[in-house]
């Protein structure tokens, strides 16, 4: 299956809006004492992080896309937006959206891609993307390439949503949605082809535990190569590692979960 490059979609030769640019401070996985608490993580281009709204708290003014551009920081592209007052915003951008396209938020508009309303203004069937988990609170889930959640019914105060991952769960129907799907939606077919490009995306090596010592991960050791010898594969501190369950037994949202992710 030929897959089409879906870069051809971005405005050519467009420079980052420089007041939505900031600079932000790299952890290399170093928690404040210093010490590494998340392995893995290091080095990279350089990249300046895009502000985006994901809130698009302006309510009923319309505003005119005027770039379609790469994000170095997430999965999505996104696009810069003008107000009608000539404010510029960057916000995630749905597959479909083109330059010159009119996009508005507000608690009922046109259900079109790329506008933004509320949940029960919006109908059954409908995709959306850049769910708020709560009123106000912006937008959380549903944000990677390619994303999208379904509504499929309303029932009294709350909007059931099939996510991504399958799993259907309610919303307060006050929360605010856009319309679509998010864009980028070639990003799983990527590749990441030589460990150069990992390096550029700041992913530093990782050391296979069955190739360690025993005094360095319980998969260590042995004879040449070995089974790791255990009932079930563990993390490097000896915890349970690979079809674990991590989610809290008492979650305060697990009575909004109306039916779990499908296993793959």
């Amino acid at each position: 299956m030929k897959i089409e490059k879906s870069t051809k979609i971005l405005t050519k030769n467009k420079k980052p809006e420089k007041g939505l640019l900031i600079r932000i401070k790299r952890t290399g996985g170093r928690d404040s004492s210093g010490k590494i608490s998340v392995r893995h993580i290091g080095g990279g281009a350089r990249k300046m992080y895009r502000l985006i709204d994901f809130g698009q708290n302006k309510q009923n003014i319309k505003a005119e896309v005027k770039s379609l551009e790469y994000d170095p920081n997430r999965t999505a592209f996104i696009a810069l937006v003008e107000y009608e007052d000539e404010e510029k915003r960057y916000i995630l951008a749905p597959k479909g959206l083109k330059v010159g396209d009119k996009i508005e938020s507000g608690e009922k508009v046109e259900v079109n891609i790329g506008n933004r309303m509320k949940l029960k203004n919006i109908p059954d069937g409908a995709e959306v993307y850049n769910v708020e988990l709560e009123p106000g609170k912006r937008g959380k889930c549903v944000r990677s390439a390619g994303s999208n959640a379904v509504v499929m019914a309303h029932d009294e105060g709350y909007v059931l949503l099939k996510l991504p991952s399958s799993e259907i769960r309610k919303f307060k129907d006050e929360c605010y949605a856009s319309i679509g799907v998010v864009s980028n939606q070639e990003h799983k077919f990527m590749n990441i082809s030589n460990a150069g490009r990992a390096r550029r995306m700041g992913k530093r090596p990782t050391v296979r535990g069955s190739a360690m010592n025993p005094c360095d991960h319980p998969h260590g050791g042995g004879e040449g190569r070995a089974p790791i010898g255990l009932k079930y594969p563990k993390t490097p501190w000896g915890k349970h590692a690979l079809g674990v369950k991590t989610r809290k037994r008492n979650k305060w949202s697990n009575k909004l979960i109306v039916k779990r992710r499908v296993k793959k």
